[in-house]
């Protein structure tokens, strides 16, 4: 399995996901937390689990930098 960062905002009840997908849940929360800090009247967030086959992971969170698309990983490191 993998995970989905939602976001839900003010004055609508569904979440909404992006197409990144994580492969553990923190990663996805904290994810979601920091679109939380870029989307404006956002009230709640989340991480659900979704199923890797038709999710694959293609993101990673690094601490001090945050999302990294894992295909980009190389230029984060160099």
């Amino acid at each position: 399995m993998s995970w989905k960062p939602e976001v839900q905002v003010i004055g609508e009840e569904p979440f909404y996901q992006n197409g990144q997908t994580f492969a553990t849940e923190p990663e996805a929360m904290k994810s979601a937390h920091a679109l939380s800090m870029r989307w404006m009247l956002v009230r709640n967030w989340r991480a659900v689990e979704v199923d890797t086959a038709t999710n694959p992971v293609n993101y990673k969170w690094v601490d001090g930098i945050g999302d990294v698309r894992l295909e980009e990983e190389a230029h984060v490191n160099t």
